[in-house]
């Protein structure tokens, strides 16, 4: 799996990962704008973020496979990997939405994949989990 950034893909305007993921360095609870976020425009602290920010990858940006109806910012889903666990944050405000086509079939895809690592697929929707099956 690539883990670089496609050169053709940009965060644009999508914030997603300032808001969907808890950042225990900021104190930043799950689903709640980062203190350093501007919306639509992106980290206020960009120079001196943490590592984790650094560090993460969404994979939209990474994954060629994944068309632009995965663009977080129309998907209003940041979707990441932890070893085998493909991880599924869900924007409050469309708490569904990973229930549409095109996107559940894809994640029951990924859910059904045979792969060495045991590969699942877990989503977050507000305070609600879900394992894809």
């Amino acid at each position: 799996m690539n883990q670089t950034f496609l050169a053709d893909r940009a965060c644009g305007t999508c914030t997603l990962c300032c808001r969907l993921p808890d950042i225990d360095a900021l104190a930043k609870p799950a689903n709640e704008w980062c203190e350093n976020c501007v919306e639509g425009k992106g980290c206020r602290i960009y120079q001196r973020r943490p590592q984790l920010c650094r560090d993460f990858l969404c994979l939209w940006m990474t994954d060629e496979r994944l068309g632009p109806e995965w663009d977080p910012a129309n998907s209003h889903m940041m979707i990441y990997r932890q070893g085998p666990q493909i991880t599924v944050l869900v924007d409050p405000d469309f708490p569904d939405i990973w229930r549409r086509e095109p996107y559940w079939r894809q994640l029951s895809d990924w859910a059904s994949e045979p792969t060495t690592e045991g590969q699942y697929v877990i989503v977050f929707a507000g305070d609600a989990v879900f394992k894809v099956d």
